[in-house]
């Protein structure tokens, strides 16, 4: 049984802790509060979007664009590359959520690779760069600068040299892997094709509108389909760092209540080896005073 004294000091090294964990705790509800906010902002815009290109897509206007076209099979000739963009963080302390996100992407990887394809692994995040270097898998490109405050403007640096290879025919797909923020506690490892584009959920209920284009459709749907991909990659890491936040802030929350149950417990039994110090004390020096009586 460890004496007081050893007690004493893990008593003290777990409210060190606590406080450390607490401290996290708070910060990462505040950054959260901020990047749920992102998310909510940016819906809005690619609803907008997904709705005006659903609008505009038309069967034959499909064949004239290249980003809307489906590659034939490795096995008929088609372009034997697929490329994945993997969406991690730079930090850990976050539960399962880097390794989650890492499992949902080389479960990914699998499927494409039994489809004949060879697949290219695109990361962002110092975690998912990290695990697939101990692997040794081709990394084809990696980001570390982006962290948890992406722009329009990362989106862009990652996915644009990804569409000039899809619309030259070297590539056959793009997914990118994220943590899809449903509420703070529901961010479930999300796949998503990006390329080929396919014509949003549908049109909208009802009747389709019968809309004049001024420009006509296609020389919309130029300028909207970069534009579409674009947002479908911001939206992952958005969300992706809003995820973050929120499975660290649970991680951090369930360390600081089960520091405190580990304290109610080594508070206890210092109180209780302290006592059974006093009792024996006392019975020592009564019996040391019988003695002297008798």
């Amino acid at each position: 049984m460890a004496k007081p004294r050893a007690i004493r000091r893990r008593i003290r090294s777990v409210q060190n802790t606590r406080k450390i964990t607490r401290t996290m705790e708070l910060v990462s509800t505040s950054k959260l509060r901020r990047a749920q906010d992102r998310v909510v902002a940016t819906r809005p815009y690619a609803q907008g979007l997904a709705d005006v290109i659903g609008d505009l897509v038309t069967p034959d206007l499909a064949l004239r664009f290249p980003l809307l076209r489906h590659p034939a099979p490795p096995a008929k000739g088609g372009p034997r590359k697929a490329a994945i963009l993997l969406v991690t963080s730079n930090r850990g302390l976050a539960g399962g959520f880097n390794a989650n996100l890492i499992k949902e992407a080389l479960r990914t990887a699998e499927g494409l690779s039994q489809g004949g394809y060879e697949v290219a692994f695109h990361l962002v995040g110092k975690k998912g760069i990290g695990y697939f270097k101990y692997l040794k898998r081709n990394i084809a490109s990696q980001r570390l600068d982006i962290a948890d405050k992406p722009n329009p403007a990362h989106a862009a640096e990652l996915v644009d040299g990804l569409v000039a290879e899809f619309e030259s025919g070297r590539l056959a797909s793009l997914d990118i892997v994220y943590a899809k923020f449903v509420s703070p506690m529901s961010t479930p490892p999300t796949t998503l094709r990006v390329l080929p584009v396919e014509p949003p959920g549908g049109r909208r209920a009802g009747p389709r509108p019968d809309f004049i284009f001024k420009p006509g459709a296609a020389e919309l749907l130029e300028q909207l389909l970069p534009l579409y991909v674009r947002n479908q990659i911001y939206r992952g890491l958005v969300e992706t760092a809003a995820a973050e936040h929120g499975a660290r802030r649970i991680a951090m929350k369930n360390a600081t209540d089960n520091a405190d149950e580990l304290l109610r417990i080594l508070t206890r039994t210092f109180n209780r080896q302290r006592q059974a110090q006093i009792t024996q004390e006392i019975s020592e020096i009564v019996g040391g005073a019988a003695a002297l009586e008798g």
